[in-house]
């Protein structure tokens, strides 16, 4: 949603209108996203004051997967606060634990305590004595109004790295999350669009579980990216605003 919908809470222009559009043509929505620095419900009240229609049921976090994938298990969570009431349900504990779950960054302070040499060094042990890795993503970046930021993927790479172990992605790209909307959706790949800004997590990652995409020119966008890709969206757009009127004419 971050790159598509929004910028740094700035909804990109025509974004809140071509949401209704969608819907008023008829077609199933499901709002997937990798953002860690807020809960489900909080990112929906977030949508909500931006004027989109958005429903806390439509939405799909990468916390809400993880407490679904972990539940039962012990987990050292390094992440952001705000998005623990979508972790509920899990043992959240700082010792002796099944799986080290990592995932947010953000611009704040926050990021500094909850990536701390203390707290990275203390997964790294626990990693080192058995415990499985789990990412909710693994993006390297992310875009802000003034401009990209470091994101979860720096902290991930370092911990896989130490401990010569790798991560299991939660969040997009994964195909878990893919077919979790799909599912949501009651939907067919082939006839399902995935709409986003980032080539590697969203054209990609839908094209391997069979979706079709559009890449807009908002958000994680670069032209450079798209050239060296061997993957390709099946449409780029300005922005979500000429997503209605492209599917329109094409479908």
């Amino acid at each position: 949603m971050d790159g598509v919908l929004h910028v740094s809470g700035a909804p990109i222009a025509g974004a809140t209108s071509a949401v209704r559009r969608l819907r008023e043509a008829g077609h199933r929505l499901r709002f997937v996203t990798n953002s860690t620095t807020r809960s489900r419900a909080q990112l929906v009240e977030q949508l909500s004051a931006m004027g989109f229609d958005i429903h806390e049921e439509e939405l799909q976090t990468t916390g809400s997967v993880a407490a679904r994938t972990l539940a039962g298990r012990r987990v050292l969570a390094l992440t952001m606060p705000g998005i623990l009431d979508d972790l509920d349900g899990l043992q959240l504990v700082g010792m002796n634990v099944d799986a080290v779950l990592v995932g947010g960054a953000d611009e704040g302070e926050e990021v500094g305590r909850v990536f701390s040499y203390l707290n990275l060094n203390r997964a790294f042990h626990e990693l080192e004595a058995g415990a499985d890795l789990y990412c909710l993503h693994k993006n390297r970046w992310w875009q802000t109004a003034d401009g990209p930021r470091l994101d979860t993927g720096v902290f991930v790479a370092g911990l896989e790295y130490a401990a010569n172990t790798e991560a299991t992605v939660l969040g997009k790209p994964s195909a878990a999350y893919y077919a979790a909307a799909l599912e949501a959706l009651d939907a067919e790949p082939g006839l399902t669009w995935m709409i986003g800004d980032d080539l590697d997590g969203d054209v990609v990652g839908a094209h391997r579980h069979g979706m079709k995409t559009i890449l807009v020119r908002t958000g994680k966008f670069r032209p450079d990216e798209v050239e060296r890709s061997q993957v390709q969206p099946g449409a780029i757009v300005s922005s979500i605003a000429q997503v209605p009127d492209w599917l329109e004419r094409n479908l």
